[in-house]
Order: C-alpha cells, then sequence, then structure tokens
C-alpha cells in the first residue's frame, strides 16, 4: 500500500480587488448598467412611447430654430440707431387751414409755408414712373436707409379676433423674409405738388355739417378707444383687430384735408411715440395694406412728413413674408413680428380681391424707397392673374390657390365680396403708371364687358340697372352695396378717355345705388339686396333679406357720388350724399361719441345699434362725403392723384 499523501503547505495571501474609476459613493459603471438594465425591464411599448417623444422634441426643436433663424437675423442685422428715411424733394401739401378759429400749430408739426395759390387746369405734379433702369442716388441716402432701425418694442399680444372682408365677418391668418434687393435710386418727385387751397374762408355749410360729424366720431375714439384699432360706441370701450391703432391711422389724411390739425398732431405723436410693429401678431394682407401702409403712405404725400414714410417703408418690410410661396400668389395673413405667413386655417386659398387690390400701396413704396422688391412682389402678381384661365369675358373666380396659384371655385362671378376691388385696381394701377401699361387696360375693358354681357339686369318696376352675380351659369339678382364702388370707377375710366358707354352706365347704376338706400326706411343701404326681376302688384324693385339688413357705415354709395359729381357737375349727387349723411346723423350718431353701425336698416325707431364703429367710415365715407361737398373740383384733382380702395389719395406717375 502506498503512504498516505503529505500535507500541501500552507500559504498566506492576500486577495486585492481592483476597481477602475470607482469610489466607496458609487460607480458610474456601475450607474450606467443599473440603468441599462432599468431599460432593459421595461416592455416593448413604455421603451417605444420614450423614444417617440424624444424624437419628437428634437424635431419641433429643428422646425422652432429653422422658422426663427431667418428674421431675427434680420432683425438683428439692422442698426441699433433710429434714422428718418425722406426721398429727395418729397412732395409736400401746405398745411391744412384750421376749421375753426384756433390758428395755433398742432402738437409735433413743423411750420408749412403758406399756400400758394394754384390755378385750375392740368395739374403740376409730375412724378416718373419707375422705369427698369433706376437712376443713382447718393451713397449717402443709400448708408442712411440701410441704417433705419425698427424699434423692437415688444408689446402685450391682443386677443385674436375674427377677421373680416371690408367688415364683413370672415377669418384670420402664415411667411418668411424675403431678403432686401435694393434699387439703385428712386425718380425723384418734383417740388410742384398740387396745393390743398385755402379752404378755411370757402368751407360751405354741408362741407362744415362733415367736420362736426368728424369731430364728433373722433371725440369718441379719442375719449373711449385712444390708439386701438377701432371704437365701440355704445359700451364705450375699443375693440382690436391687429393692435396698431387701425381707426387713428387709417384717419390721417382725412383730418390733414378737413383742415384739423390739432387732431392731426395729437394722432402723428401716437405714430411717432407709440407705433411700434415688432409685435406678435397676425395682420391680413390686404386689410393692412390698404389701410396702414396706405394710410402712413398718403399723410406722407399730404404733410411732407417724413416719419410716415419711415414707418410705411418699416410695416412694408414685414408685409413681404406672404409672397414666399411656390406659387407667388401670397398668403393672407403674415405675423409682422416673427415674419410668419400662412392662408387662414380652414382653406389654402386667398381671394383674388386680396391679392389683386395691394399693387397700387407696394408700387407706391417702391418709388418712393428706391427699393424694387416691394413693386416686383405685386407685379407678379398681377402677370400670373392676368394669365390664368378659368376667368369668363374677363370675370375672374372669387378664390385663388396659394399653392398652385391656379383659380378656385371656378364658375362663380361676382363683383361683390372677395372679387370686388381686382376690378377696380386695374383702372387705377393703369392710371397710377400714367395709363402706359396696356395689359390693364384690356383686362379691364374685357371685365367690363363681361359685366354688360353676363351681370347686367334691369329689375321691376322702375327698372333699375344693377349688377348681379352669376354662379355655374344660373344668374342671381344679388347685389351687395360694396358693388356701388363701380359707378365711380366707370366714371374714372370714362374721364380718361374709355368708352362713352361707361359714363352711361355709370349714370345709371348710380342711380340704382341712392334707390338702394332711398328705399330703406332709414335711408341707409343693407348690406346686401336683392331686385325684382318679374313685374309684381305692390312690389318695390329693391327687397331685403332679415340677415341682410345692417349697415355698417360703409363708403361706395358716397364714394361713386363724388366721382360723379366731379366729372359731370350735377348737383343732384351733391343732394343725395347730403341726404345719407342726415340719415347717418340721425340714425348711427352715438351721444356720448361716435358713430356705430346698426342692425335693420328697415326699423327707424329701432335700427339696432351694432356698437363698432368701422375705420373706414372715418378714412373713407367722411371723407369722400367732404370732397363731394367742396366747391373746389381742384380739392386732390383725380388728374393728380387716384385714391386706392380704402380712399387714401397716391400721386398720378408721369409717363416716363
Amino acid at each position: 500500500m502506498y503512504p498516505p499523501a503529505p500535507p500541501a503547505p500552507r500559504r498566506d495571501f492576500i486577495s486585492v480587488t481592483l476597481s477602475l474609476g470607482q469610489s466607496d459613493d458609487g460607480s458610474k459603471t456601475l450607474r450606467r448598467r443599473s440603468c441599462w438594465r432599468k431599460w432593459k425591464q421595461l416592455s416593448r411599448l413604455q421603451r417605444n412611447v420614450i423614444l417617440f417623444i424624444l424624437a419628437f422634441l428634437m424635431l419641433c426643436g429643428l422646425l422652432s430654430y429653422i422658422s426663427m433663424a431667418d428674421p431675427w437675423k434680420a432683425l438683428n442685422d439692422r442698426s441699433a440707431e433710429e434714422q428718418v428715411v425722406r426721398p429727395a424733394n418729397p412732395p409736400v401739401l401746405p398745411a391744412p387751414q384750421k376749421a375753426d378759429a384756433d390758428p395755433g400749430h398742432g402738437p409735433g408739426l413743423s411750420p408749412q409755408k403758406p399756400p400758394r395759390h394754384v390755378r385750375r387746369g392740368p395739374p403740376n405734379l409730375q412724378i416718373r414712373a419707375p422705369s427698369k433702369h433706376w437712376e443713382d442716388r447718393s451713397q449717402d441716402d443709400t448708408r442712411r436707409r440701410e441704417e433705419a432701425v425698427v424699434t423692437a418694442h415688444q408689446e402685450e399680444i391682443p386677443q385674436r379676433t375674427v377677421v373680416s372682408w371690408r367688415g364683413a365677418v370672415i377669418e384670420p391668418e402664415q411667411g418668411t423674409e424675403v431678403p432686401s434687393r435694393k434699387a439703385d435710386a428712386p425718380p425723384r418727385p418734383s417740388r410742384e405738388a398740387p396745393s390743398i387751397h385755402n379752404q378755411a374762408a370757402s368751407l360751405n355749410e354741408r362741407q362744415k355739417a362733415v367736420i362736426d360729424a368728424f369731430r364728433h366720431a373722433w371725440t369718441g375714439y379719442r375719449k373711449f378707444a385712444w390708439g386701438h384699432d377701432e371704437l365701440k360706441p355704445v359700451s364705450r370701450s375699443f375693440s382690436e383687430w391687429f393692435g396698431l391703432g387701425l381707426t387713428l391711422i387709417d384717419s390721417l389724411d382725412t383730418m390733414w384735408i378737413l383742415g384739423l390739425k390739432k387732431e392731426f398732431g395729437e394722432a402723428r405723436r401716437w405714430v411717432s411715440e407709440k407705433l411700434q410693429f415688432q409685435k406678435d401678431v397676425d395682420v391680413n394682407l390686404f386689410e393692412s395694406t390698404i389701410r396702414i401702409l396706405g394710410g402712413l403712405l398718403s399723410a406722407y404725400h399730404l404733410s411732407g412728413d417724413a416719419l410716415f414714410l419711415q414707418k410705411a417703408e418699416d410695416f412694408g418690410n414685414r408685409l413681404m413674408p406672404a409672397f414666399q410661396t411656390h406659387s407667388k400668389i401670397p398668403y393672407s395673413d403674415v405675423n409682422i413680428g416673427t415674419g410668419v405667413a400662412h392662408p387662414p386655417w380652414w382653406t389654402s386659398d386667398s381671394t383674388v380681391a386680396e391679392v389683386t387690390s395691394i399693387q397700387l400701396e407696394f408700387r407706391e413704396l417702391s418709388r418712393l424707397t428706391g427699393v424694387k422688391k416691394f413693386q416686383e412682389a405685386v407685379e407678379e402678381v398681377t402677370r400670373r392673374v392676368h394669365s390664368l384661365s378659368g376667368k369668363k369675358d374677363g370675370l375672374v373666380p372669387m378664390f385663388i390657390n396659394t399653392h398652385s396659384g391656379l383659380f378656385t371655385h371656378v364658375g362663380v362671378f361676382t363683383l361683390g365680396a372677395r372679387a370686388d376691388s381686382y376690378y377696380e385696381y386695374l383702372l387705377k394701377q393703369w392710371i397710377q403708371g400714367g395709363r402706359q401699361d396696356t395689359r390693364l387696360l384690356d383686362d379691364y375693358l374685357e371685365a367690363v364687358e363681361g359685366i354688360k354681357r353676363h351681370l347686367l339686369r334691369r329689375s321691376e318696376p322702375s327698372k333699375l340697372t344693377f349688377v348681379g352675380e352669376l354662379t355655374h351659369g344660373r344668374f342671381s339678382a344679388k347685389m351687395d352695396h360694396l358693388v356701388c364702388f363701380l359707378p365711380g370707377t366707370l366714371a374714372l375710366g370714362a374721364h380718361f378717355g374709355l368708352p362713352a358707354d361707361h359714363m352711361e352706365l355709370a349714370r345709371a347704376l348710380m342711380d340704382t345705388c341712392y334707390q338702394m338706400n332711398r328705399q330703406m326706411e332709414t335711408g341707409l343701404s343693407p348690406e346686401i339686396v336683392h331686385f325684382n326681376l318679374y313685374p309684381q302688384k305692390d312690389q318695390k324693385d329693391v327687397q331685403v333679406k332679415p340677415a341682410d339688413r345692417h349697415n355698417l357705415l360703409r363708403p361706395e354709395t358716397v364714394e361713386s357720388l363724388f366721382y360723379l359729381y366731379r366729372f359731370t357737375g350735377d348737383r343732384k349727387y351733391q343732394d343725395w350724399g347730403w341726404e345719407i349723411l342726415q340719415s347717418f346723423n340721425t340714425y348711427t350718431r352715438v351721444p356720448s361719441g361716435g358713430y356705430s353701425s346698426i342692425s335693420n336698416v328697415r326699423d327707424p325707431r329701432n335700427p339696432q345699434l351694432r356698437d363698432k364703429m368701422e375705420s373706414f367710415f372715418l378714412g373713407e365715407t367722411l371723407k369722400y362725403l367732404y370732397l363731394l361737398f367742396s366747391d373746389d373740383l381742384d380739392l386732390l384733382s383725380l388728374d393728380t392723384y387716384v385714391f386706392n380702395t380704402e380712399a387714401h389719395p397716391l400721386p398720378i406717375w408721369a409717363p416716363a
């Protein structure tokens, strides 16, 4: 047998465990492993939800960076020092003669030279139309414009309200900043400008009544809505649309024309000290262009105050993102603070009138500033609409798609809301540009023939000529009060040499628009009427549905009365305007200040005040009434000025 094995030698040893990067308070590696174990313990659904949330947050951050980078870069590139933008030799009209005995100057206004006597006859203002080769401007002027700054003053975001079409309810609304392209130089306007004559001694009683109405409306606005968009005269408060002092800006040129120096001075000071466009608010491209941009440009032309041109250029730049669409048809809305433009939430369409009734203002802004991009953007829209199919003998549908650039809702034709000012601006662009663009003229003449062929009818029993609507071949005897712009537009075209039968049609339609007021118990037209096409016993020509009985203090009838009186000298048009002013005073005047829209023009005992005074009542209605009653036919001569669709006069360019 083998002997037992000897015992193993005894060995002493020390066990050492090395752990790199570990401390007594816990290992990073262990923590990572712990997180990983917890992640693996989650169900597949839970892990997918977490991954989806993380991906969504990353995408939102990326999109936010892309949308904000360009606008902030554009704002940061501007100089921190505000400069006044003043073109060489701006056309300046003499300071208005005050309507009362107070000879003092309004606050913030520099003294003006006394008005010279201006002979009757051809206008003196000769403003060259923009040419393809603009003259060179001094480097100093260019440097000052590039250094002009928009004061970044963030204000509280006003409550979004329902956007309207010239006061009629529709809806609010997106874009991106277009790089500014500077023109070499704008043409220099002549120092010879038509003047507003010394009116203080020659005001007639009707003009004084208009001034009284304006002051009453302004008193209410000043007391209860100062600096806000619109007065609510019944509740003695205000409403906001854009939060940009809409009524105040819309009224600037009216106050100048009426000779209200004190009121103009106060408004001018508010524009200088309070009007800021750097605010997160959506504005409607069309409405803000005709009211704000048009109002600022007109105030500049009448007063010569460069403050208004500076504000106009700033605002025009903020509207440009609306034109950044593939089709070049602008979006309906743009945020003037962020530079984001978009269509209404419920459609990708813009209305045809919206995109084709901003040209007068943007073209004039280019002429004054030398910045070509404004004019180029709107004229591209005009060219594209000109070449579109879907028209019917010059008549256009109401809607156009911003993505495709094509008409939508084809087969529906009207001269009312959403299409009206397309026809007006065809003629007025032709006139503004010195009657050189035959494309505009041809489109206008074709449209008038289309109106006569498809939309014109006569009512029973009085044989009133009216303009109806056409829907896929079916005629409707419906006529908006908005269509009453047409007599004045036709008369304006006839004045500039278009066919004489345009004036005959203007006279006939003017009679109809007057009857739309006269046949109502309050003497004020409803928003929409329907005409009786067939002889019926005890039936009037004009019928009104209950939903259409409201009156919004609209200007279209008195606008056309102004044109008809200017071109014919027939004083019946003045008398008709006087009747309408008296009806406004009787049924819409609010004792505490202001005038209110009414809900029922058929009930003189209870017209039902709607508690809203639209800005165009001061900007258009009272202005046209004052000019209608003037005995001076050279007061804002129609051979010298063309009025935009918000009644803001802009100068006619001389042929290049």
